[in-house]
């Protein structure tokens, strides 16, 4: 069975609410309230694959504490780590 986009962008966003650290929790949320209704589909499988990270290794990439490996460096990545900045 295929997803539709609106239910994509509705578990997304509650997967990012729902992280288990809630100071992740807060920046993938509040990320997601920002910027999910506006990504591509490609976008979409992006940020899906940026959920299944660890979050420990998340949070340090995202709040700066560690560089992003260049393996998941891309365009969801970027607006996600200038979101946090903001």
């Amino acid at each position: 069975m295929t997803e539709t986009a609106e239910n994509k962008r509705k578990r997304l966003q509650f997967r990012s609410w729902h992280r288990g650290t809630k100071e992740l929790d807060l920046i993938m949320g509040t990320f997601a309230n920002r910027h999910i209704a506006n990504l591509s589909d490609a976008e979409l499988d992006l940020y899906d694959q940026i959920l299944t990270l660890p979050d420990p290794d998340l949070y340090n990439w995202v709040t700066g504490l560690e560089p992003v490996p260049a393996i998941y460096m891309n365009s969801v990545m970027e607006i996600l780590v200038r979101h946090r900045v903001a």
